[in-house]
């Protein structure tokens, strides 16, 4: 009956299941608006202003924005990571998925040991993995040159300005590779056997099921890492930051709108606008994602 005894121990029971749920939430709550929300209101205030010689801080409006698009420092580092993306992405993910199609076919001997391998480099840090790279691309001292030289030849300045963005795609590649593959192989774990069972007593080549039936079934899994890539490849940092050191003749500091935006901020401490930077550069990010997921999604539409 309502208001009995029963019935409101039951309510307050569900109170204090609310009460705590929303405790153990809470930190993260704080946490997430401390440093990220927080932060982000503050460098879109930060952005509408500019910092003069004579009167300090002076609200500009939009000014850093309009500049930003007409900064030709800004676009080539923007044009340069689209090719990047246009062409170390779709090798980038190709390999993973070439891998995890191998190793979840079960004909490949000492997969568990292989898998660890192509994985591995993920787990070794950027900074010191773009460290060793750059080691190995050394002109004068690096493996690599010496290698070629052993054989008679002259050995490219793999970090020219001509090669740098090649040899930054060879070194995001090694490094993502593993962590793409393990999504993929994930994905693929995740499909029922009969699936291949029935395909193959049709008569199904291990092409065939692979192509038809595997790839088909991890879509979803292939656009999570298509959307990864998307990301990391316009807020790539490290690579241009260290190997900059190495080659400062061919890695200018607007190499990429990243990079660009943290010598803004800590070099030419113009804060102001590398907020603006970094807005656009988000929304540019929001925008990419968006339209690969829509296009997908309609291709998805109408092969149903």
């Amino acid at each position: 009956m309502p208001g009995s005894p029963r019935s409101r121990g039951a309510g307050t029971t569900k109170r204090r299941q609310d009460v705590a749920a929303y405790l153990f939430v809470l930190p993260f709550f704080v946490v997430f608006i401390a440093m990220l929300i927080v932060p982000l209101f503050y460098s879109g205030y930060l952005s509408l202003f500019a910092t003069t010689l004579v009167g300090g801080m002076s609200f500009v409006g939009f000014d850093n924005y309009v500049h930003a698009f007409l900064d030709p420092a800004f676009l080539a580092g923007v044009g340069r990571m689209a090719l990047f993306l246009v062409i170390q992405v779709p090798i980038m993910l190709g390999l993973a998925l070439f891998f995890s199609l191998a190793l979840d076919s079960g004909r490949v001997r000492g997969s568990n040991v292989l898998r660890l391998l192509i994985f591995v480099p993920y787990a070794v840090p950027g900074v010191v993995a773009t460290l060793m790279w750059g080691y190995l691309y050394g002109q004068d001292f690096g493996p690599i040159a010496q290698a070629i030289r052993a054989f008679g030849f002259d050995a490219p300045n793999l970090l020219s300005a001509g090669n740098v963005l090649g040899s930054m795609m060879n070194i995001v590649t090694w490094e993502f590779v593993g962590y793409n593959m393990i999504i993929m192989y994930s994905a693929l774990r995740s499909i029922p056997t009969e699936l291949y069972e029935a395909a193959e007593v049709d008569g199904a080549s291990q092409r065939r099921v692979a192509w038809s039936i595997k790839v088909p079934a991890i879509r979803p899994a292939i656009l999570l890492t298509v959307i990864f890539s998307i990301i990391g490849s316009f807020q790539l940092f490290n690579e241009p930051s260290l190997l900059h050191n190495i080659a400062p003749n061919a890695i200018n500091t607007s190499f990429t709108p990243n990079f660009y935006a943290y010598n803004l901020a800590f070099v030419n401490q113009d804060i102001s606008y590398a907020a603006a930077i970094a807005f656009i550069l988000g929304i540019v990010i929001m925008i990419v994602s968006y339209v690969v997921q829509l296009t997908t999604q309609k291709r998805e539409n109408i092969n149903s």
